[in-house]
């Protein structure tokens, strides 16, 4: 019927009717008189003016400070009289003819969000305040009026820096709308207290990871006092006319522990008044959880007391998260527990605020304790999916992805499964998730098995893009079972899952067999891969050459040095182009190869080794004046100085200055030991230094123009001394 009489009273366009029923016209007088005045609310013979102001404010054009504070007051004055006086009848009619929720809303978002100067901010939340304690009055539209308060006083600057601020004003303004937050909750309908608790702690987490403390402290503030509300009340307050009340133990709420994760988190601000305000939450929480699961219990009900405040006290002692979060545990649904857990990972984030230390330390003790904390493994392995390309720290990374390897080591079946179905086709976060799980023996094994178990399961989609061709599970196939020398040899060579030349997934497979290579009778029969290992060298791809390589050294220690010596005069060729390499990494295990190869070279092999040896000899010289690397230094005769020479000049133009400077040094000793040079010669060789004459290294330019000087006049010295590369490495 309300919402018929708001339609006739807002003049909504209805068809024409030849006639209209008795009731029909007894609507249309009531809203005809609604139009008119309210006399007919019950509460008008009470609060005349009060009606009057009200409907004045909103029909008039002009809304000063003055008008805005006396309607303001004018609803919190007649919804406080027809609340004691019982004559809430017909205000929710009312409410919604002069759209009074909404006029304060659209008053609210016209406050200034740089000052607090005025009273409206709290006179807005008294007239909220009183406005709950009438039903309906207030549904559907608490949490837009609820959002504008919060966005307008928490996100006001800080009290230092707003001027002409008067801290009673501020205080009266903060503590109005934590008396509008308990009655909100409080005036709710039983069914509703859950939902209403749950709504208001969702929008304040919002404002907790907020980078301006002020922020944080409000928002945590009236977390505090939510909090309380939920400690101090054995049964929360509902309707007056219900006859049931909610019970502590009927106080579920899903995001209890979405909460707490926060809550933790916010400990570590401890230069500010939100670490102590998060602290006295979580201990009022703890003191709910902890009254919670005792309500639940027959006997000893008679220690509660005592035995919270003993717990609550040690909290206050010790407020460290990991300590607090044990003592939680025992108390918590395992849902909550996951949710403190997503929480964390998602604390590692590089946008996020929060200490990523006190998050790794709460991640490492929930390794400790899998059974405990990692007990729904597809949301955790979700939530590690979504954040892990967000964490670019190394340590964060790897705080992370352990947590995955702790989880696969639990739970394989399910770990695999949801990665699985939540990763698309050649997702690099998946990637890296399963490069981490292949990094560790037994955890490799483990999920290698699993892969191979559902390979036939039809009814899931457990291949994605980069799984059609089996790749892994043609790996997993040889690794989970236990074959001789010759059946590993024979199932390799049907499968040939190293001819793969999507570098991803190709990293991928030699990530576990890195791993599984650790195990030395795997190693042994591992020679059949050897090959493939060496053309993997020739895809370019700069992660698999690493791992390659690793595995080769690996493999290669395994075997004879019979069986090695061919081999390794083959693998030698393969490193010299490595030799050079820009990145770092790859450059160290080369040389650090290519120094094992040369020793396994026996008999005939010996003389084709040395071939090789010579063409790597310069550039491993280089690498002597290598700002991340050290090689043993080799040494040459001179009848290969003029190819030494031509194959250096590459290095003039190397990014590191010491490489730079080593090559003027190497070029003109080089230089001066050419047998009968041409002017020709050593104008191309003045050249080629030259470039470096405006270099932005003093002393590299200093010593091209001494070199310079050096080679013209010692030209037509003879003899020529016999020379070696360990001469140039001593000067």
């Amino acid at each position: 019927m309300a919402e018929k009489l708001l339609r006739v009273a807002l003049k909504e366009d209805r068809a024409p009717q030849e006639s209209s029923s008795p009731v029909e016209s007894h609507e249309l007088c009531l809203a005809q008189q609604l139009e008119m005045d309210a006399s007919w609310l019950p509460v008008y013979h009470l609060e005349p003016e009060h009606v009057d102001v009200i409907r004045a404010f909103v029909s008039s054009p002009e809304k000063d400070e003055e008008r805005k504070l006396k309607f303001l007051t004018s609803i919190a004055v007649l919804f406080r009289a027809a609340t004691y006086n019982s004559l809430c009848q017909g205000l929710d009619l009312f409410c919604q003819r002069y759209k009074l929720a909404e006029n304060i809303k659209v008053l609210l978002e016209e406050e200034p969000r740089d000052q607090l100067h005025t009273a409206v901010w709290r006179s807005a939340m008294f007239a909220m305040t009183e406005m709950s304690f009438v039903e309906a009055v207030l549904e559907g539209k608490e949490i837009g009026l609820l959002q504008a308060c919060f966005s307008g006083i928490f996100l006001l600057p800080p009290k230092e820096e707003m001027q002409d601020l008067k801290p009673f004003l501020y205080f009266t303004t903060m503590k109005g709308m934590d008396t509008m937050l308990v009655a909100l909750v409080l005036n709710s309908p039983t069914s509703r207290v859950n939902e209403k608790m749950q709504s208001i702690f969702q929008m304040l987490l919002t404002f907790t990871t907020s980078e301006r403390a002020s922020v944080r402290e409000r928002a945590v503030g009236r977390m505090r006092v939510l909090s309380f509300l939920l400690a101090n009340y054995s049964s929360l307050k509902a309707d007056p006319n219900e006859e049931r009340h909610a019970s502590r133990a009927e106080m579920q709420m899903p995001i209890i522990g979405q909460l707490l994760g926060h809550l933790l988190l916010l400990l570590s601000f401890k230069e500010e008044e939100t670490g102590h305000l998060a602290l006295d939450a979580l201990c009022l929480l703890f003191q709910f959880k902890y009254q919670q699961h005792c309500a639940t219990l027959t006997e000893e009900n008679t220690q509660l007391q005592g035995d919270w405040e003993t717990e609550t006290t040690s909290l206050r002692t010790s407020p460290s998260a990991t300590h607090i979060i044990e003592s939680f545990a025992e108390y918590l649904q395992p849902s909550e527990r996951s949710d403190i857990v997503r929480v964390f990972i998602e604390a590692m984030t590089d946008s996020s605020t929060f200490d990523k230390e006190a998050a790794r330390n709460v991640l490492d003790m929930v390794r400790g304790n899998p059974d405990l904390w990692l007990v729904d493994v597809p949301k955790i392995t979700s939530c590690i999916h979504k954040t892990l390309g967000c964490i670019k720290s190394v340590p964060a990374r790897q705080s992370v992805e352990s947590l995955m390897v702790s989880m696969a080591d639990k739970c394989p079946q399910e770990v695999v499964t949801t990665l699985l179905q939540v990763a698309p086709g050649g997702d690099s976060t998946a990637l890296a998730l399963w490069e981490a799980m292949f990094s560790v023996p037994q955890t490799v094994r483990n999920i290698l098995k699993e892969l191979l178990s559902q390979l036939w399961d039809l009814k899931s989609r457990l291949f994605c893009t980069h799984l059609e061709d089996y790749c892994l599970v043609r790996l997993a196939m040889l690794a989970s079972r236990d074959l001789g020398d010759r059946a590993f040899a024979a199932t390799y060579l049907d499968f040939r899952f190293l001819k793969e030349e999507r570098p991803a997934m190709l990293s991928l497979v030699l990530r576990a067999i890195m791993t599984l290579s650790e195990r030395d009778e795997m190693a042994r029969k591992m020679k059949v891969i050897l090959p493939d290992l060496m053309r993997v060298l020739l895809f370019g791809y700069k992660a698999a050459t690493t791992k390659a390589l690793l595995v080769f050294r690996t493999i290669m220690a395994q075997l004879e040095r019979r069986e090695a010596s061919h081999i390794a005069v083959q693998m030698t060729e393969f490193l010299l182009p490595l030799l050079d390499d820009e990145l770092s990494q790859l450059r160290e295990s080369s040389i650090s190869l290519f120094r094992d190869l040369m020793m396994m070279a026996v008999g005939n092999d010996k003389r084709e080794m040395k071939n090789v040896v010579r063409l790597g000899l310069l550039p491993l010289f280089f690498r002597l004046s290598d700002q991340t690397q050290s090689v043993a230094k080799l040494k040459q005769d001179r009848r290969r100085a003029q190819e030494f020479l031509i194959q250096s000049l590459s290095y003039l133009k190397d990014a590191q200055a010491s490489l730079r400077e080593a090559a003027v040094r190497f070029i003109g000793l080089a230089a001066r030991h050419l047998r009968n040079p041409s002017e020709k010669k050593l104008a191309e060789i003045c050249s080629a230094l030259q470039t470096l004459a405006e270099d932005r290294e003093p002393s590299i330019r200093s010593l091209v123009a001494q070199t310079v000087i050096i080679i013209l006049s010692s030209s037509r010295e003879q003899p020529r001394p016999r020379w070696t590369l360990r001469a140039l490495c001593c000067r």
